[in-house]
């Protein structure tokens, strides 16, 4: 409903209907009267909004809320700081995302991790998480392995975000501070010390 018409039935008066009225006059000088619409039903549940409250939708009205917020001005001060005039809301990023993809606008993004590491031994979780940390310090992205899988499961999952290297950390080859090292692309496999993974 049009807020002037609202009004006009309510015939009311007083503090909160002339900040809406102030509200939606400089909404029309701004250009913003047609984005904006009077709805006496949106009720922020927060004790601590002191005025004007909103939420936001998608043009159609198909979704739920987008954001929802208002003006707060004794908020900082339950917080230990000191009052001031405020106003702010909550974002509903999955409503966003929601209408991103119903306007095909969300980009196809493939993606490519430069290793995965993974322990054939669960005792050697440990060993990997290290061998992951050093990789990530040389600038490299990694995947790690945590969890104890098969062989079959971690080359498909390699080959799902991309991999360029598998790198295995087994118990023969841990003992001589070496893992274990499969280009994916060209298939060769080589043992290599730890300090010399680039």
């Amino acid at each position: 409903m049009p807020y002037s018409s609202y009004v006009e039935k309510l015939g009311a008066a007083g503090e909160a209907v002339a900040e809406l009225k102030l509200l939606f006059s400089l909404a029309e000088k701004l250009g913003y009267s047609e984005w904006i619409q009077f709805d006496a039903s949106v009720v922020r549940g927060l004790a601590y909004y002191t005025g004007i409250v909103f939420e936001g939708f998608d043009r159609e009205g198909k979704l739920r809320a987008i954001c929802g917020g208002g003006r707060y001005d004794r908020l900082l001060s339950t917080f230990g700081g000191e009052d001031i005039p405020a106003c702010g809301f909550g974002f509903g990023d999955a409503v966003v995302l929601e209408l991103l993809k119903e306007k095909g606008l969300i980009p196809e993004v493939g993606q490519q991790v430069e290793n995965i590491v993974c322990a054939l031994d669960p005792d050697l979780q440990g060993a990997a998480a290290g061998v992951a940390t050093i990789l990530r310090g040389k600038g490299q992205s990694v995947d790690l392995v945590l969890e104890n899988k098969p062989l079959k499961w971690v080359f498909k999952r390699a080959s799902r975000i991309n991999a360029r290297r598998l790198i295995l950390v087994g118990s023969s080859e841990w003992e001589k501070g070496e893992v274990s090292v499969k280009n994916l692309s060209s298939g060769e496999q080589y043992q290599i010390k730890v300090d010399k993974l680039e």
